[in-house]
């Protein structure tokens, strides 16, 4: 295996800007991807598998998952009472296969990829704020307007504090997904990543 090859690739972004689509979509196109499955404390909601949506556990083995390693980085949500991290048992599994990892993290895990992986990352913004807007509405009609500007808030802030971090940004616009496919496939090109 040639150790210059790339093999772990991070996409950021704030909720709403595609990142879950683009990650699907690459995995389609290029076999050779796959997606962390990371680990959350959350519930599993209707519909997620577990190991494959996610690797949902307790607070405890979470806990513990983070003292014995196998929690490599993580965040907590403090609003939600819930954390999230990078399952290295998971990672490890794919790499060792052969595989190119997607994952999808915040800047906290973003870094860490980056430190200890050699990652490239990838941020992954809407067009415009308005956008963005649209795009929760049409996802949860139900959602409501406060729950739409904490998110569109959100988005504020790591575009302001977060985006100059990674190594590229790719816009996501309404209806040109596949330009921003392109563009991100130029980029593995270009990084040295195996696509085939």
């Amino acid at each position: 295996m040639d150790k210059s090859m790339k093999r772990v690739l991070v996409f950021g972004g704030p909720t709403g800007a595609g990142e879950t689509t683009i990650t699907k979509m690459l995995i389609e196109k290029f076999p050779i991807f796959r997606k962390l499955v990371a680990a959350t404390t959350r519930n599993m909601r209707t519909g997620e598998q577990d190991k494959v949506d996610y690797h949902f556990m307790s607070k405890k083995e979470f806990q513990d998952g983070i003292k014995n390693g196998d929690i490599i980085e993580h965040t907590y949500i403090d609003n939600r009472d819930t954390y999230y991290g990078s399952y290295k048992p998971d990672l490890d599994k794919k790499i060792d296969a052969g595989f190119n990892v997607i994952v999808n993290v915040d800047i906290v895990g973003a870094k860490y990829f980056k430190k200890n992986y050699n990652a490239t990352t990838i941020f992954i913004k809407p067009s415009s704020l308005q956008e963005l807007r649209g795009r929760f509405t049409r996802r949860d009609p139900n959602i409501s307007p406060e729950e739409i500007e904490k998110r569109i808030q959100n988005a504020q802030e790591e575009m302001k504090n977060e985006m100059s971090f990674y190594d590229y940004v790719v816009v996501n616009a309404d209806g040109k997904l596949k330009a921003a496919i392109e563009e991100i496939i130029d980029i593995l090109k270009k990084e040295n990543y195996n696509l085939a």
